[in-house]
């Protein structure tokens, strides 16, 4: 028997007043990973709670939507039940989990790339990722490279990004305030640095 195949988008935002341009990709049917109210992790973007679970109808064909708020910009976003795997969504982390997250920031061990490209290309793929610990890499990395010579634009931007979602994250899943994890993060990565400083002396 044949597996019924859809049209469906990978993934689009809904800006306010417009409608969602759908570019096709055809994929599977997948069962429900989320309900409404869960707390989800959307890559690059951040916290964002699932509101609702949407039917729509692409040609032929119903599918399922998540519709999700991302708490940070209040923006609406649609993701295609088929394609939760592929662009990462996930759900929050745990408090034990989070307690990992700022195991990374404190270790001594750091990835370093000779020339620009490769660096920057090395940390886009981590941020995509979706993993927190890899974005906790890349805060990291980027940190310390800071303090040795000025970041270009771009990477300025993913180190404020890379921060962004650390620090909204870890409040999220331990219920505390910004500012408290805040703290938390700096004394962490101040911790980390202080380690690979000592090792490559």
């Amino acid at each position: 028997m044949l597996t019924k195949r859809i049209i469906i988008d990978i993934l689009f935002e809904i800006p306010s007043g417009k409608t969602p341009y759908i570019r096709h990709a055809f994929l599977p049917e997948a069962p429900l990973n989320f309900k409404v109210g869960d707390k989800v992790v959307y890559p690059n973007h951040g916290v964002g709670v699932i509101e609702d679970v949407r039917r729509r109808a692409i040609g032929d064909v119903e599918t399922s939507f998540y519709s999700l708020r991302i708490l940070s910009t209040d923006s609406t976003v649609m993701v295609p039940v088929e394609n939760v795997a592929a662009v990462g969504l996930r759900k929050l982390l745990s408090r034990r989990e989070s307690n990992r997250v700022l195991k990374v920031l404190r270790e001594s061990e750091i990835a370093t790339y000779d020339d620009w490209k490769g660096r920057y290309q090395a940390n886009s793929d981590k941020m995509r990722t979706g993993d927190i610990r890899a974005v906790a890499e890349v805060f990291k990395r980027l940190t310390m490279l800071n303090e040795v010579k000025p970041l270009s634009y771009r990477e300025r931007k993913m180190l404020d990004r890379s921060r962004f979602l650390l620090i909204s994250e870890l409040a999220e899943a331990t219920g505390k305030e910004a500012e408290v994890v805040e703290t938390q993060v700096d004394d962490a990565l101040s911790e980390g640095l202080k380690s690979i400083k000592s090792v490559e002396h």
